[in-house]
């Protein structure tokens, strides 16, 4: 970190002691948001499908502090003002898909069902080995197994000791999985010298979940009894508040027979403290807070005509936010699925959080969806996401994710686990892209050519703007200017250095003013100009190389850890 670095690190701590000695007011977080004394709130009440409120959407901080990430535009945190419109982006999946199909005898599994599922798991860059590492599910409510990348595209299974001549990581007597998540030990300095594992196996209603460790992601220690909770429960960190997250499914109304799947919350300072917990399926329960739920805007699919349900929800963080992965539910319901030998259909949707609590979903449009029954694609249902989302390369993102085809010819046969039941059979994963940064755009309003953007107050300590945009139609530029709106000498729009072309990465200067260093911990406001063309994010690096210092999910061959930190700095991912 840079000397100014530092010093706002040291007034957002000053800041934060003076707002936990006022009244009803508790942490001040990165962004300047402050959360109330009573955190997770309370507030929100399962079964009531009205849209839930945005608090730092309706009430933002006067003065941003945008140290900490790129800044992105999926929603109006930091627009002031604005003539132009938000577009929305989605990940393309890969024309190689799926890059894991189930090969080996324990993803064959029969007589069981066959996968090799990026549910759940997880995938990180370890900058020690120098390889993605992904963990996966072998054979349908089987076990884990350790696959190697370069890439994150082309996986190598990595056969190991724990049951030898294959890649799996747990002993044949270890529980069988259904939901489960691996990650590393963030709060210690180096992540990457404990992974934590967070496993669910299967049966209905509330079961109990395990908990585990590894110095190498291989060799996990034997299995401790964590909270109860039900299917599809997993677990995330959030690094801006130092908190482990709990995401606990809860199920508004009978289970399975027309009830909702909702989720509950849990936040913990303590990975293995918190696993500790009691827990109730309706949400009722000291120990977790009611969360995030269906709303009337999740359109009902067309065809199955059944409201939506909220599947899972996982988390990462990404540059200046939490990335929410919503699995949507959209049916069969089992007894059905049972019949025809085919996936539920549930699709993968975006949500954005800047409190770590309340995720907004401004786009109810699938980022990742089922192909659907009659496509004869890998894909066609059952879309889940890896347990942390993302991982860069290339200044690309890339989402792991599994699917199912279904068995039409395996009906009606097995228990709750459905283990004989074709709706689960044939799993494999792919891969899907989207460009950095790549969620949502600013690009001029329908009709017209040029828009104009002016942010809200910001302060920042570095010294060079950096912005991710596509102009390579048209040009981009900004000047800043103060509190009244008036620009600051040598930093004028007229001296900006027209940037033209497609880049995630570039560069603002002025002929006045080169970098920012003269106004840096002022309040200011930056105006973009735009023309033909789309602005999707922005920020000031503390160097010229644009380092932002946000989060990266998990990871990347080109940084240190999980952060975008310049090159021989610490990896602080707490």
């Amino acid at each position: 970190m840079t000397a100014r670095t530092e010093m706002a690190a040291e007034v957002l701590l000053l800041a934060a002691a003076l707002a936990a000695a006022l009244p009803g007011v508790g942490e001040t977080l990165y962004n300047g948001l402050e959360l109330p004394r009573e955190w997770p709130p309370k507030s929100v009440r399962l079964l009531d499908r009205t849209p839930q409120k945005i608090p730092y959407l309706e009430s933002r901080p006067a003065v941003v502090p945008i140290d900490v990430g790129r800044q992105l535009f999926v929603d109006d945190f930091l627009v002031e003002r604005t003539d132009m419109r938000r577009e929305f982006h989605y990940p393309e999946k890969y024309a190689g898909n799926p890059v894991l199909v189930p090969e080996t005898p324990i993803e064959v599994n029969r007589p069981s069902n066959s996968c090799a599922r990026t549910i759940g798991g997880g995938i990180w860059w370890d900058p020690h080995r120098r390889k993605f590492r992904l963990w996966y599910e072998a054979g349908w409510l089987g076990t884990i197994a350790y696959a190697e990348s370069d890439d994150a595209v082309h996986f190598k299974r990595i056969c190991q000791d724990v049951v030898p001549g294959t890649n799996r990581i747990l002993p044949p007597d270890a529980p069988r999985t259904d939901s489960w998540v691996v990650l590393p030990d963030f709060s210690l300095a180096d992540p990457y010298a404990r992974w934590l594992l967070f496993m669910r196996p299967p049966g209905p209603g509330a079961q109990p979940s395990y908990i585990s460790e590894s110095a190498d992601g291989i060799h996990f220690a034997p299995f401790r009894k964590a909270g109860d909770c039900g299917d599809r429960s997993t677990a995330f960190y959030n690094p801006f508040r130092r908190k482990w997250v709990f995401s606990l499914r809860a199920e508004m109304g009978p289970w399975g027979k027309g009830g909702t799947r909702s989720r509950t919350y849990r936040e913990a300072d303590d990975f293995f403290a918190g696993s500790q917990w009691n827990f109730a399926l309706q949400g009722s329960t000291g120990d977790a807070v009611m969360w995030l739920q269906p709303d009337e805007l999740d359109p009902k699919d067309p065809l199955l005509k059944l409201p939506p349900q909220i599947y899972n929800f996982d988390a990462v963080a990404y540059e200046s936010i939490m990335l929410g992965a919503v699995e949507v539910w959209r049916g069969p319901e089992n007894d059905a699925i049972v019949k025809s030998g085919m996936p539920k259909i549930v699709d993968l949707e975006f949500a954005y959080s800047r409190d770590g609590f309340h995720f907004h979903r401004p786009d109810r449009t699938p980022a990742i969806a089922s192909e659907r029954w009659t496509s004869g694609k890998w894909d066609a249902g059952y879309i889940q996401n890896v347990g942390n989302l993302l991982v860069v390369k290339d200044e690309k993102l890339i989402f792991l994710y599994s699917a199912c085809v279904g068995n039409p010819s395996r009906l009606g046969i097995g228990g709750f686990s459905c283990d004989l039941n074709g709706a689960y059979d044939n799993g494999a994963s792919g891969v899907a892209t989207l460009r950095r940064d790549g969620f949502a755009s600013m690009r001029p309003a329908v009709g017209e050519t040029r828009g104009e953007l002016v942010t809200r107050p910001v302060r920042f300590f570095g010294k060079w703007l950096f912005v991710n945009a596509d102009v390579k139609a048209g040009t981009l530029k900004a000047e800043v200017v103060d509190a009244e709106g008036n620009v600051l000498p040598g930093y004028s729009a007229r001296e900006c250095l027209s940037l033209k072309g497609d880049f995630t990465k570039a560069r603002l200067s002025w002929r006045g003013a080169m970098d920012l260093a003269p106004i840096a911990g002022r309040v200011v406001r930056f105006r973009f100009l735009v023309e033909n063309g789309d602005l999707y994010s922005f920020w000031v690096s503390a160097t010229p190389r644009g380092e932002s210092g946000g989060y990266l999910g998990g990871g990347g061959p080109d940084y240190p850890g999980v952060r975008d930190l310049p090159a021989g700095k610490p990896a602080d991912e707490r």
